[in-house]
């Protein structure tokens, strides 16, 4: 996906290998609406460049010498300055290791290394947009993710207070993996409907995008129930 806008959606590439760096540049720069603006060999240049350059998407590989893509990604995230920055992961494994703790970091999503260029481009695009980069399928592995792994020894960091009853419903579907046209027919509501629903989540549950909707669902306990087998 590219962009029809005047200014072109700038990337930035952090990875320790140099020819994947490349790779990635010469994919960004030779196609219109995207230009790379930057290449960091570990995280701590990710977030010096992340703040000098302020990219729209940052491409992070989680394995990198010095700071890692999980602490970069958490610094650049958390800084109020870098809120209109996105952090797509670079893993080399379908639900890596450290995925899980990359989204809660504040990642809008991640892709696999060997994703084709097109789909690379088309992430891209979707990120930019402000999109969390979880397709339902994708959302469901997070979801056995999540499901394999013991309850939290401490109390969730946020709380459903607030949350009106057809929210609740509608940030349950999204946690199951659920698509906005799937929640829509579920709930006999219209799309724009569901968006507004999920738009309000995402300003009362102070949650960057779809990502993090699932994770908060997961760690107040409203994505079901594991101790009753749900």
């Amino acid at each position: 996906m590219t962009t029809t806008d005047a200014t072109p959606v700038r990337v930035l590439i952090a990875d320790d290998q140099a020819m994947v760096r490349g790779s990635f540049r010469v994919l960004v720069d030779h196609t219109p609406g995207m230009t790379a603006v930057g290449e960091a060999a570990n995280g701590t240049e990710a977030v010096e460049l992340a703040r000098r350059e302020r990219p729209d998407v940052v491409l992070m590989d989680i394995r990198m010498p010095d700071l890692d893509g999980i602490e970069a990604t958490r610094q650049i995230c958390s800084d109020p300055a870098l809120s209109a920055v996105h952090v797509v992961i670079l893993t080399t494994f379908d639900l890596d290791e450290y995925v899980y703790a990359a989204l809660r970091a504040g990642a809008a999503g991640f892709l696999l290394k060997d994703t084709p260029p097109s789909e690379v481009l088309t992430a891209i695009g979707v990120v930019a947009a402000g999109e969390a980069l979880l397709a339902p399928s994708v959302t469901r592995r997070l979801i056995t993710e999540f499901a394999r792994r013991p309850e939290p020894a401490r109390p969730p960091s946020r709380s459903l207070d607030g949350i009106t009853d057809r929210e609740l419903e509608v940030l349950g579907l999204i946690a199951r993996g659920l698509s906005n046209t799937e929640i829509a027919e579920h709930l006999h509501l219209s799309l724009a409907t569901v968006k507004t629903h999920i738009g309000r989540l995402l300003t009362k549950l102070h949650a960057r995008d779809r990502a993090q909707l699932v994770i908060v669902a997961y760690e107040t306990g409203l994505a079901g129930d594991r101790r009753r087998g749900a």
